[in-house]
């Protein structure tokens, strides 16, 4: 398998002029190789040992990530595809907003690390377990996103409690906050 250590720039290069982000289910060229790039249980991106610096370029780059029934993670272009490592999971939730609070439409809009939005819902639930550190949101491309202690503790101040168990609602759905 080849060693991706200096295909940073390859990748970018494909990548370069795109906007919003690229079909990646309609992207399966044949693996590439590893590419020394590992996301950081803090969310950081570190390439070669070295911090990615460049915010634009994570941003980037976690537009063509995707998680595989592997259980790996990669980088994807049309034609290339770059295993990565992820310590815990490839994008943090760093902020939230509540529309409607305390209303039946009431909604839980979470922010990543890279500034991407979820809406908290059936099509993006808040999953618990004693296995987790935090709880996460499932995303597309089967990643997730941890919720900051920060988060968590603003999401506590909505929470809810029925027959001895704590929930938020968000979209009409109900989702714990506990383990289940």
């Amino acid at each position: 398998m080849k060693n991706g250590s200096g295909n940073i720039e390859s990748i970018e290069q494909h990548l370069k002029g795109q906007t919003g982000k690229p079909p990646l289910h309609l992207w399966n060229p044949e693996l590439s190789g590893d590419i020394d790039i590992v996301i950081k249980s803090n969310g950081d991106w570190f390439h070669d040992g070295s911090l990615i610096k460049r915010r634009a370029l994570v941003k980037l780059f976690s537009t063509i990530l995707r998680r595989e029934d592997d259980g790996d993670y990669y980088l994807l272009t049309p034609v290339e595809k770059w295993r990565i490592q992820v310590e815990q999971t490839a994008l943090i939730i760093v902020d939230m907003d509540v529309v409607n609070a305390g209303e039946a439409d009431q909604r839980i809009i979470f922010t990543t690390n890279v500034d991407d939005q979820y809406t908290l819902s059936e099509k993006y639930p808040l999953m618990t377990s004693s296995a987790e550190s935090a709880p996460v949101i499932e995303l597309d491309q089967q990643l997730t996103a941890k919720l900051n202690r920060a988060v968590f503790y603003r999401l506590a101040e909505f929470a809810l409690e029925k027959q001895g168990r704590f929930f938020v609602m968000s979209e009409g759905s109900e989702f714990h906050l506990g383990a289940d």
